[in-house]
């Protein structure tokens, strides 16, 4: 083989040579920009997954601090309710004692109503012999009727006239303007069996109350306007 051929062997050599490394440098450049392409996309879905993520928590956030913000708005409205409903309660529980007031002013109503408050305790004592409370003003009125009640039960119950004995520990005065804080009784009586264990107040600031418990969820809120004497009519 001479020098000629050599040197032809040899290039072809040569160029086999450079086509393998240049194949085989795009085939490395192909994976490589495949794994690039692959690792990129990656990336990218992860802070897409990221961005996700923090936008749903950011939601959520914004969610509760809305529902709290709606919560506290909420609850402030039912306070603001509640407060006119109490501020309603005490202006007609103060109208209504300043009415009961009036109850007193006519002898022969009140006397009669007296009676009627006597004959009712009795019959929810249904005792032989009974203390009898009254306010101080109210005694001679008291008195005058206790005959009548007593005799009134009796044919009611269809038993033996009850003995009543007119405790001279009196019920507190009618309220006064000058001393608002002091204990206060707008009339009606107080009774107890003879050992004390049994009470029946039949004081109207007592029935006042009873009928404020159990009417006031009855009574919408333009009701004081209008319908006040109701109160009155459970209350005698």
């Amino acid at each position: 083989m001479n020098d000629n051929d050599v040197s032809k062997q040899i290039q072809q050599m040569v160029r086999f040579i450079r086509q393998e490394a240049e194949e085989k440098a795009n085939e490395i450049s192909v994976s490589a920009e495949e794994e690039f392409n692959i690792e990129k996309l990656q990336l990218v879905e992860a802070e897409k997954k990221k961005i996700r993520q923090e936008y749903e928590r950011k939601e959520k956030q914004v969610d509760v601090r809305k529902k709290i913000e709606y919560s506290m708005q909420l609850n402030a409205s039912r306070i603001k309710v509640l407060q006119a409903q109490d501020d309603l309660v005490n202006s007609m529980k103060e109208a209504a004692c300043k009415e009961l007031l009036r109850v007193n002013h006519d002898n022969n109503s009140y006397k009669n109503l007296l009676k009627d408050l006597i004959v009712q305790s009795l019959l929810r004592l249904k005792e032989p012999s009974v203390l009898l409370r009254c306010r101080k003003d109210d005694l001679h009125l008291v008195e005058s009727v206790l005959h009548s009640a007593k005799e009134e039960y009796a044919h009611k119950e269809n038993v033996h006239s009850p003995e009543i004995i007119v405790d001279r520990i009196y019920l507190p005065p009618a309220p006064s303007n000058q001393n608002a804080h002091a204990a206060y009784c707008s009339g009606g009586v107080v009774l107890a069996s003879r050992d004390g264990k049994i009470v029946f107040e039949n004081s109207l600031d007592a029935r006042l109350d009873v009928v404020f418990r159990k009417k006031l969820p009855e009574v919408p809120h333009d009701f004081f306007s209008s319908h006040l004497t109701v109160f009155f009519v459970y209350l005698l």
